[in-house]
Order: structure tokens, then C-alpha cells, then sequence
């Protein structure tokens, strides 16, 4: 996994702004290819950008490619980390988890059971009553509104 960096994404032309909004296939859906860059290739959108960190309509957070059921509004909060956080999963069998060691030390890599897209990192710091926060990246979710 790739993580982008604050100054190559500040450095983004017009041009390349353009090229992401071109689609590719994912398990035969056509997306955008920075949506295909995270969920794919498990890069990681910039904190603070995506369009679900400072949501709070009520309803549930699917899979962007299968539209699998993955969290809950009811159990997200503010994480003070920049993306959307969740402090469970709405069902935890439609999420794997995997271990990643890419940075140099363990972390835990989450990803959609059904179509294997990157979803983001799950860690050991959220509040109660899992203490768990699920770190998603925006553009792996579609938001359906209750």
C-alpha cells in the first residue's frame, strides 16, 4: 500500500485532476481512478478531504463497488483524525481484516468481505463501548441515507 503525501496532492495539476475523474473497472463496476487507487491498490486519501469525515446525516455507509453493508451511522464519531471513523462495524462478517506491516510495524488492514476493496485501517484507540475506531477512506464508501 502507497500512502499519498500531503505536498505531492497539493502539487496536482489541472490535468492530472481531470485524470482522476476518468474511470477504470473494479470487479467490472466502472469508477473513478482515485476511488480504484484506494479501494484497488489500498492507497490512502488525504485527511480532512474526503466527503464523508464531517458527515452526519443519518443512515448507513456502504461498499463502493458491491454496495455491501459496512457501518452504521449510529456508530460513528469524530476521531479528530481527518477521515471517517466508526467505533463498529454494522455487520462485521461483510468486513476481513488482514495484517499490514507496509509502514514497518503491524497495523490491521480492513477491507470488504465480498468484493476484497481496500476500506482503510482498524485500530485500538476508539471510544467505548469497542475502544476500536475503523478508519475509512471516504472514497471506498456510498452513503444511503435512512
Amino acid at each position: 500500500m502507497t500512502l499519498i503525501s500531503t505536498v505531492a496532492c497539493a502539487q496536482k495539476s489541472s490535468s492530472e485532476t481531470q485524470k482522476n475523474q476518468e474511470t477504470e473497472q473494479f470487479n467490472g463496476k466502472a469508477l473513478p481512478k482515485n476511488v480504484c487507487y484506494i479501494i484497488r491498490d489500498g492507497g490512502t486519501e488525504r485527511p480532512f478531504t474526503g466527503k464523508y469525515w464531517n458527515h452526519h446525516e443519518k443512515g448507513n455507509y456502504t461498499c463502493v463497488a458491491c454496495g455491501s453493508i459496512l457501518f452504521s451511522s449510529e456508530t460513528k464519531y469524530d476521531s479528530g483524525s481527518g477521515w471517517p471513523s466508526f467505533y463498529d462495524a454494522e455487520d462485521k462478517k461483510n468486513i476481513k481484516e488482514l495484517d499490514d506491516f507496509e509502514l514497518g510495524y503491524k497495523r490491521i488492514e480492513i477491507r470488504c468481505k465480498k468484493c476484497d476493496a481496500h476500506l482503510g485501517h482498524l485500530f485500538e484507540d476508539g471510544p467505548k463501548p469497542t475502544g476500536m475506531r475503523y478508519c475509512v477512506n471516504s472514497a471506498a464508501l456510498e452513503f444511503v441515507k435512512e
